[in-house]
């Protein structure tokens, strides 16, 4: 079967080439957005990450601001530090990097970011107006996957949707948005019977577990579509994907490709929030 390569990083060039055409007209109306970015420790990835959102944050125009805390940060530091930052009328949103080092409270630290700046849309706030269908800023990745979806002109009403993994970050977030879009929605995880059955029944398969390679052809449906969100080294130390593409893709009508697919489209839709924040400060609420 021929199928589609979903091309996540193309799309993410497009949305940045609008993104920075209305960052530079709200500029021009004297407003620029502004993102500050947190990170505790020395975490080789977060690094990675981190340098990989500034450089975002260039191409577009918004004003990048980089709190790097050492390692033995103590959570009252911390607190104090988002305090300040959800003062600070030059700050359009604060995202705190994950993981944080083992001796704080992640749960307390997203807790404490002001909700209207909150741009991963990790504060129960928001993950509530989610729950409700009324997503102010949502969790980027599972966004950046519904953008996938429409940008592709994959319909979602009346689909089969199988979403494997249950993460606050992404597996629920992403079973709401697909609900939203009017799926008929199912949340597999480490307790589900006959994963590889209930994943086969599906019209639009969304991987995200962390496990290299799990998803095999057997998995998946004939025609399907298959989001891979994950994000792993195998055994030879190359980065790969939670669906095993060589076996799957020639199943599906559409896959994303790891790297090149939801990635870069979970980092466009930071800066797409960092935007709406933005107008909706400039606005003095929600939009």
């Amino acid at each position: 079967m021929a199928y589609k390569l979903l091309d996540g990083k193309d799309l993410a060039g497009r949305m940045k080439t609008a993104m920075k055409q209305e960052v530079s007209e709200l500029i021009a109306k004297g407003i620029t957005p502004g993102l500050a970015v947190v990170i505790v420790g020395n975490d080789p990835a977060s690094r990675t990450y981190v340098n990989n959102k500034r450089k975002d944050c260039e191409e577009v125009g918004i004003r990048s601001f980089e709190y790097a805390l050492p390692e033995e940060t103590t959570q009252k530091q911390l607190l104090e530090l988002i305090d300040t930052l959800n003062e600070d009328k030059t700050v359009d949103g604060i995202l705190v990097q994950l993981p944080l080092p083992k001796h704080l409270d992640e749960a307390k630290v997203l807790r404490r970011i002001d909700p209207k700046k909150d741009v991963d849309g990790f504060h129960p706030y928001n993950v509530g107006e989610l729950m409700i269908g009324n997503p102010i800023l949502p969790p980027c990745t599972p966004a950046g996957v519904m953008e996938i979806l429409k940008d592709a002109g994959i319909e979602v009403a009346g689909k089969n949707c199988v979403v494997v993994g249950r993460s606050n970050i992404v597996g629920k977030p992403m079973a709401m948005l697909l609900l939203h879009a009017h799926g008929t929605v199912t949340v597999c995880h480490s307790k589900t019977r006959n994963l590889k059955d209930v994943c086969s029944q599906a019209d639009i398969l969304v991987a995200a577990i962390g496990k290299a390679d799990f998803i095999t052809a057997e998995y998946v449906k004939e025609g399907a579509v298959v989001i891979d969100v994950g994000i792993n080294r195998n055994a030879e130390g190359k980065m790969t994907g939670d669906v095993d593409f060589k076996s799957v893709c020639e199943k599906t009508s559409a896959i994303t490709p790891v790297p090149g697919g939801v990635g870069p489209m979970t980092r466009a839709m930071l800066l797409k929030n960092t935007i709406k924040a933005c107008i909706m400060h400039k606005n003095g609420g929600v939009s």
